[in-house]
């Protein structure tokens, strides 16, 4: 008889969250929803309520928790009870009841509740890079110290798990070196200005940087894909991840996104995985790791697929990924300093108060304006996490906008 796993669905509204939950409905067998949790949508999320039937729901934003919670007194929902604020984030995140909690709040808000996840031993879907990105020490910590099982949601580091050794796999932390691996490459597909002129890269609205040719993404993660700062986070987490060093991954831009990255080993294997372009393959694997259920995928067709291509990153072009790459050289909260100052780069730039290029000179002005520390504390990753993002917004008001 399998046993029917509870779970949280973090950023319920959000892109993951929604492929998500239509991985969880295909197998109600396996799966029911305990929690679902949004900022401000009581658009989205009302009919997720009305779908999944959870037993709580959490509205970070606490006027939009008001505005559900009036709205299922109406329906005569009196199953689903709603919460407020980040404290009904860590209650649903870390609750006795939870078996998985499906981490994809967007930026450093994701942060705190998916700690309590991973404090309480949870099964961690990890989405929210962010996570890692500020915090890799503390949180690889916690995993270690709470026994919590971590699985990556990120379609090039689910890739790169699969293409990993069994005993890595199985959670042991052992130096990629001990099991082999030579190197990791992380692919990438360029965006949608891999081959746009650079001059006219200023001018690129945010429409435009949205419009991803191979993958269906919020807008904050569309921006960071044109800018290729996704994959320098990426670049962060993979580090964490997969216990190894920077000089160990390299970044290939593959246009295609159907090889989603690649583990190469001592004796000259390369392991790659394959497949269309659709986050609810890794959401499929996760959820039933070490097992494989129907992820609601089409099959991929390798003779229509007819040619992959692979090039170097042009860091030129992406001035981002040279800037993550100097914040892993930094060390300690430089990589939360550049996540901060990049996450108001992309809204001023969304809200078309700065230009497509500008993102890159806000971020390397703070970066380079705040020394390293090294990050003791959650508070002390806060702490720097506030001050980049207070310099970001100085920086411009003071100099860009538009």
């Amino acid at each position: 008889m399998t046993v029917i796993q509870q779970i949280t669905v973090l950023g319920s509204t959000g892109s993951i969250g929604v492929s998500t939950l239509d991985v969880i409905a295909r197998h109600p067998d396996r799966y029911r929803v305990y929690a679902l949790t949004a900022n401000t949508r009581v658009d989205l999320i009302l009919p997720q309520i009305q779908s999944c039937r959870p037993r709580f729901v959490v509205m970070r934003d606490e006027s939009a928790a008001q505005q559900l919670a009036d709205q299922l007194k109406v329906l005569g929902d009196s199953e689903t009870q709603v919460l407020a604020g980040a404290a009904g984030l860590l209650q649903v995140s870390a609750a006795g009841a939870v078996d998985t909690v499906m981490a994809a709040i967007v930026g450093a808000a994701g942060l705190e509740p998916t700690m309590a996840a991973v404090d309480a031993g949870k099964k961690v879907l990890l989405a929210n890079k962010e996570s890692l990105v500020m915090a890799g020490h503390l949180f690889m910590q916690a995993v270690a110290r709470s026994g919590a099982t971590l699985l990556p949601i990120d379609s090039e580091h689910n890739a790169i798990f699969q293409c990993m050794p069994a005993r890595h796999q199985q959670g042991e932390r052992h130096s990629l070196e001990a099991d082999g691996v030579r190197r990791i490459l992380l692919t990438g597909s360029g965006g949608p200005f891999r081959q746009t002129p650079l001059a006219l890269l200023a001018d690129m609205t945010p429409d435009q940087a949205c419009a991803h040719p191979n993958w269906d993404m919020g807008r904050k993660i569309s921006v960071d894909s044109a800018t290729m700062m996704n994959k320098g986070l990426e670049f962060i987490e993979a580090c964490w991840l997969f216990n190894t060093t920077p000089d160990k991954i390299d970044i290939v831009v593959h246009p295609q996104s159907v090889i989603h990255s690649m583990v190469e080993y001592n004796d000259g294997s390369v392991l790659a995985q394959l497949g269309n372009p659709d986050m609810r393959t890794p959401i499929a694997h996760a959820l039933a790791f070490p097992e494989r259920i129907d992820s609601g995928v089409a099959a991929l067709d390798i003779i229509a697929t007819a040619r992959l291509d692979f090039e170097a990153p042009d860091y030129q072009r992406f001035p981002c990924l040279r800037l993550a790459t100097e914040a892993v050289s930094a060390g300690g909260t430089a990589m939360t300093v550049l996540n901060a100052a990049n996450e108001i780069a992309v809204d001023a730039f969304l809200e078309q108060r700065v230009r497509f290029t500008d993102i890159p000179v806000i971020i390397e002005h703070v970066l380079t304006g705040i020394p390293a520390i090294e990050p003791e504390s959650l508070a002390l990753v806060k702490e720097q996490d506030a001050l980049a993002r207070a310099m970001a917004q100085q920086f411009i008001r003071s100099s860009l906008s538009r």
